[in-house]
């Protein structure tokens, strides 16, 4: 079921990209050889004052995957990579698909009782870290011999450039030797100008193996192939419409499946250089933004609320982007509505998941997306090319337009499955068709809208409440800078609804005030009974609040 064939105008659009999929670039790694090849002295990764040519980069990752080589991790082994947004991220990704190997991207926000569990699920063969990190989790992990079959590699996030920003590392120093590490330019270094036997992956060979957030339990290991990833690369580049060699800014983590393919992925397809910035800090990015003039970025709606809330921003900051968007989380209409009026640009939502490669639904280029008029709901796009998708009830067949039920997705950026573990492949992708575990509904004219996640409803006295709803209504109060709503145990209600906030600077609300703002424009069962201010929203590393912890 799809709304392409009621839809000329996204049939159109589809048909016209098909000739191109897959069979242009088969694996992620032809991506960024033929990157090479064009345009070996573009610059492929800025980073401050730093930045490293195509040609340069494919030197680089030669050398280390030589350095593997000579010390035994080779095709089919795993390489965990526990680095933030610097370039030895780029660089170890590159030579482990050099090398036939799977990455593996960990949070560095992992601490040891983290970083063990996924390790060993994966069987990492190499980690390579920061030294900090290195200093903090990895040395006791080696020191109680939890990493005996791993081999560690460490650098410094303030390698490959001098500028030594004081907002970011104003307390690191560069790294001393680590006992029983190596240090990753030395390795690059003692191999340099050597080139590891050639290696072409195929497309269902793994390029990534990317742990889903466990927000919601155990993480699992979704086996990212390279021909899902060089497929949804395309989606940017086709779709989004990005131009060759135009600047990307990397504002989404790296190890997140949204950095790993619409930041380093978009690049490499379209030889452009990636702005990294070690991690988000608004007065870095907006420098960053400055004197880069980047044309594309893709992060959490937190990402821009924040730009937005800066009072340094301009909408000089913003001249040189011709596409921005947003996904990863639900965007309140008001917050798009906000950024176009202050900076001039409107932000475009995407929608996908880890399973699926980044998207499978997109706001086309130059569409406002449509809100519903019954909830408020902005929608999250169409169908990318080659996509599948519909709304499905408990059992997965197909509901009518405009009834609610669970989106499920089917197409080439969709996982093969989850890392050792059959029983929740099998659960959760049928017969190709990922459940995506996301409430949702299409209208008539074939725009889906997200609604919540199917574990974060509230029952209220029977009432159904998405917090979607409630959070988006909150974001239209003048002082409400970001808003979470979970439901909390009630001995009347079974549960009830509770708002969690933070209040944009200088301006004010109190609790009380918000309840009935609320109140005065939704149903009386869904408005907050109980109403939390604090400083700042707990979040994942990618900028998703965490609500979980918001129950309490």
């Amino acid at each position: 079921m799809t709304p392409y064939a009621s839809k000329p105008w996204l049939a159109h659009y589809a048909s016209g990209h098909e000739a191109t999929i897959s069979r242009q670039y088969p694996d992620a790694l032809s991506l960024f050889r033929a990157a090479v090849a064009r345009a070996p002295q573009n610059k492929a990764l800025l980073y401050f004052d730093g930045a490293l040519t195509y040609a340069e980069l494919d030197q680089q990752s030669d050398a280390l995957a030589c350095a593997w080589l000579e010390r035994g991790p080779g095709r089919g082994d795993r390489i965990a990579i526990y680095l933030q947004n610097v370039p030895q991220f780029v660089i170890t990704l590159v030579a482990a698909w050099k090398i036939g190997a799977t990455a593996v991207p960990v949070n560095p926000m992992n601490r040891a009782r983290e970083l063990r569990v996924l390790l060993a699920d994966s069987g990492a063969r190499v980690l390579v870290c920061h030294g900090t990190l290195y200093e903090d989790v990895v040395r006791p992990l080696l020191a109680e011999e939890a990493l005996v079959d791993v081999h560690v590699m460490t650098t410094s996030a303030l390698e490959y450039q001098t500028r030594d920003d004081p907002r970011l590392f104003a307390s690191m120093t560069r790294p001393a030797v680590h006992e029983n590490a190596e240090d990753f330019g030395a390795a690059i270094a003692a191999h340099r100008g050597q080139t590891p036997p050639a290696i072409t992956p195929g497309g269902d060979d793994l390029a990534m193996l990317v742990y889903t957030s466990g927000t919601t339990g155990v993480p699992k290991g979704a086996m990212n192939t390279h021909g899902n990833v060089a497929f949804n690369a395309q989606v940017y580049r086709d779709w989004v419409g990005l131009r060759e060699g135009a600047p990307i800014l990397g504002v989404a983590p790296l190890f997140h499946i949204t950095g790993l393919v619409g930041h380093v992925g978009a690049a490499f397809i379209c030889a452009a250089p990636l702005i990294l910035a070690f991690r988000f800090e608004p007065g870095v990015i907006l420098d960053a933004i400055a004197e880069y003039k980047p044309e594309f970025t893709i992060g959490a709606i937190t990402v821009f609320i924040a730009l937005m809330n800066d009072a340094r921003a301009t909408r000089e900051h913003f001249a040189s982007m011709r596409r921005i968007y947003s996904g990863g989380a639900p965007i309140p209409p008001s917050v798009i509505e906000a950024f176009r009026a202050r900076f001039g640009h409107y932000i475009h939502n995407g929608y996908g998941l880890t399973e699926t490669n980044s998207p499978t639904h997109v706001v086309p280029v130059g569409r406002d997306a449509p809100v519903d008029p019954a909830s408020g709901t902005l929608s999250i796009g169409v169908p990318a090319f080659n996509v599948e998708s519909y709304i499905g009830d408990d059992t997965g067949q197909p509901l009518a337009p405009g009834e609610v039920g669970e989106i499920i997705s089917r197409g080439p950026m969709v996982v093969p499955g989850y890392w050792n573990k059959p029983q929740e492949s099998a659960k959760a992708i049928v017969d190709g068709f990922f459940r995506t575990g996301d409430v949702g509904f299409m209208d008539e004219q074939g725009w889906f809208y997200l609604v919540d996640r199917k574990k974060d409803m509230i029952n209220a006295g029977g009432y159904k409440v998405w917090p979607r709803e409630v959070e988006d209504v909150l974001y239209t109060h003048p002082a409400v800078r970001e808003a979470a709503v979970v439901g909390v145990p009630d001995s009347y209600r079974g549960e009830t609804v509770k708002a969690v906030v933070s209040l944009k600077p200088q301006t004010s609300a109190t609790p009380e005030e918000l309840v009935e703002y609320c109140k005065a424009r939704m149903a009386a069962y869904k408005y907050p009974r109980i109403v939390a201010i604090l400083d700042e929203l707990p979040k994942t590393v990618t900028g998703k609040i965490l609500r979980r912890e918001l129950r309490g």
